[in-house]
């Protein structure tokens, strides 16, 4: 790249060093002034603090987005991101050069001992605006992608919270259980005693109640397990206590399949994402296309000329030399520029193959979910207003037959047990409905219990 030259005057490339020099500092001392009195003038934010006596699903929500290391990782990313714009749309650094020569170069109005330039590269008019468009389109990825690592925390709190909600409910049907197991033993014993039961049916009701203190002892532990795991995304301590915890009611779905379809390609992030990926890749096509465009420079040159030792002096001797620079590239190499935009072309079909590789994957899940879901509501409804009510009707007459001496012991003792399990299944769907629904709307990044008029 070939340069053309003008000078400047070392008087004023001094002056100009001395301003900068008084201007950083001038920068550098009223940030130091900005930050003392914000941090002067600041007071603490006390963070949010989970209630220790009866905590609900949004106080676990609220503080892990204040807490979970994750999401204030993906926080400080995206703000990373957001501060790149500045950087990439700026222009780039100018440069100073400083030629000094150790045997003076004589010239016609005397010796050159030094010479001092700058320059300035100037990008091709659109480049820049194209390239903050590309950091743009990447603070909006990483934005999503903050929304993305809230969503999955929140998933997985609601499906702890869930199963945290069923062990819990299923210690109380156990305890619950296991009182009235007790009450059976001693009836049946009294009833051996009197010659109404066979020993055998004593044996039965001794080996439910072990088998109900097997089960006290392991949703205990599985208690502490899911306690640990649920701490673990509140960023607590493993064994810091949880509360009673406020179950949400039963809310069905309010959405049709075909509609949580379309949802999910609008709200789902792991979509947009894709969709603004294939943005971008347009973009660095532009972008491509201009990096093949020249870029140029412009410069300012100086060259300090000292007093010639001449019998005759020329006209005006000494005078310093200024000259202006300016010059381009040359994008000469057509393989370098043609594989630049094939390169971006190939990725943006890449980028539109992978949305709808996703898009596909997406629904596929919602469709497994779904019947999931609706699996899971068709059992709650099958327990809830038959297969309990009948257990009920059915101990309730085990009992008045046993007692009227026209049924067995056995039978009473088998009622209770099927009641029990009935009890366990309806709190097990409870709570996979609750799991399979918060995946759900992490697959369409939307409530689906609640449907927003239009």
């Amino acid at each position: 790249m070939k340069i053309l030259k003008i000078t400047v005057s070392f008087k004023a490339l001094y002056a100009y060093h001395i301003c900068s020099v008084l201007f950083i500092l001038l920068i550098a001392f009223s940030t130091n002034v900005y930050a003392a009195s914000e941090n002067a003038s600041a007071e603490p934010v006390a963070k949010f603090a989970l209630p220790e006596e009866k905590v609900k699903i949004g106080d676990m929500l609220r503080y892990a987005y204040e807490n979970n290391p994750s999401i204030q990782a993906a926080r400080q990313g995206w703000k990373a991101v957001l501060e790149n714009y500045r950087v990439a749309t700026g222009y780039p650094d100018p440069q100073i050069m400083v030629t000094y020569f150790p045997q003076p170069i004589e010239t016609r109005l005397g010796p050159q001992d030094w010479n001092a330039s700058i320059s300035q590269t100037i990008p091709f008019p659109g480049k820049l605006r194209t390239a903050g468009d590309m950091v743009k389109a990447d603070v909006r990825i990483a934005r999503l992608n903050l929304d993305k690592t809230v969503r999955n925390i929140t998933t997985s709190i609601l499906e702890s919270y869930y199963e945290l909600g069923y062990i819990r409910e299923a210690k109380r049907i156990a305890a619950k259980n296991s009182d009235l197991l007790k009450l059976l033993r001693k009836t049946g014993e009294t009833a051996y005693t009197q010659n109404r039961a066979a020993f055998a049916d004593v044996v039965k009701a001794q080996s439910q109640t072990a088998q109900l203190r097997y089960d006290a002892l392991l949703l205990n532990e599985l208690e502490l397990t899911e306690s640990t795991r649920l701490n673990g995304f509140l960023n607590r301590s493993p064994d810091a206590p949880i509360g009673l915890m406020e179950m949400t009611p039963f809310q069905p779905v309010a959405y049709k399949l075909e509609d949580i379809y379309r949802l999910s390609e609008e709200g789902q992030e792991e979509i947009r994402i894709a969709a603004i990926k294939e943005e971008k890749a347009e973009l660095k096509a532009e972008l491509a296309r201009y990096q093949n465009l020249p870029h140029f420079k412009m410069g300012l040159f100086y060259a300090s000329i000292g007093n010639p030792d001449y019998a005759t002096m020329p006209d005006e001797p000494g005078r310093d030399a200024i000259g202006v620079q300016f010059g381009m590239t040359i994008p000469l190499w057509l393989g370098k520029n043609s594989g630049r935009k094939q390169s971006a072309l190939a990725a943006t079909e890449k980028a539109k193959a992978l949305k709808t590789a996703r898009i596909i994957e997406t629904r596929t899940n919602i469709r497994n979910l779904f019947f999931r879901l609706q699996n899971s509501q068709r059992l709650i409804a099958l327990y809830q207003d038959e297969m309990l009510p009948q257990a009920v009707n059915a101990m309730e007459t085990a009992e008045t037959w046993f007692r009227e001496g026209e049924g067995s012991f056995t039978d009473f003792v088998e009622t209770q047990s099927a009641l029990y399990n009935f009890e366990l299944s309806l709190a097990r769907a409870y709570a996979d409905y609750g799991k399979h629904l918060s995946r759900l709307e992490k697959l369409c990044g939307k409530r689906l219990t609640v449907k927003e008029e239009k």
